[in-house]
């Protein structure tokens, strides 16, 4: 049965507070979770955690860093967990989104090698995707940037 978590609570503010552009209040809402979590703190708040803190640094380089974070922790993420937060989840689903943001920061910082190597994982990672508004969304992302790479 799903239940109310206070830490995914928190993290849904902290994203609202970067789509209300508000981004340095965000960014600071999720280094301080950040440090209450810790390294080894539960997978799925880290992962989603870092997913979103991504998405709000100004800075490519700390954008990399926390891509990276999300996916070692989905890597250490189960099924079971996710579903405790929300029934329809599947760990494998994370990954198109969480390689497409990888393959995009690297093309950003300038390595097409390292970009092209996370856009292959995130198209072979597809699959898992049903066919909703945001499994759309993700389609559309990996075909923009396979286009953005293209020679």
């Amino acid at each position: 049965m799903e239940q109310t978590d206070p830490v995914m609570a928190e993290i849904a503010q902290a994203v609202e507070l970067g789509q209300a552009r508000a981004a340095a209040e965000a960014r600071e809402r999720f280094a301080l979770l950040w440090a209450r979590l810790g390294p080894r703190g539960d997978p799925l708040h880290r992962c989603a955690l870092a997913h979103y803190a991504a998405d709000v640094q100004e800075d490519l380089a700390e954008e990399l860093r926390w891509d990276l974070r999300a996916l070692a922790a989905a890597d250490e993420l189960t099924d079971e967990r996710a579903q405790q937060h929300h029934h329809s989840l599947a760990v494998a689903g994370f990954y198109p989104s969480l390689h497409l943001n990888l393959a995009d920061v690297h093309r950003r910082l300038g390595d097409p090698a390292r970009a092209r190597e996370h856009l292959d994982r995130a198209e072979e990672a597809v699959g898992a995707l049903g066919d909703d508004g945001y499994d759309r969304m993700i389609r559309q992302g990996i075909a923009r940037c396979a286009a953005r790479l293209a020679p």
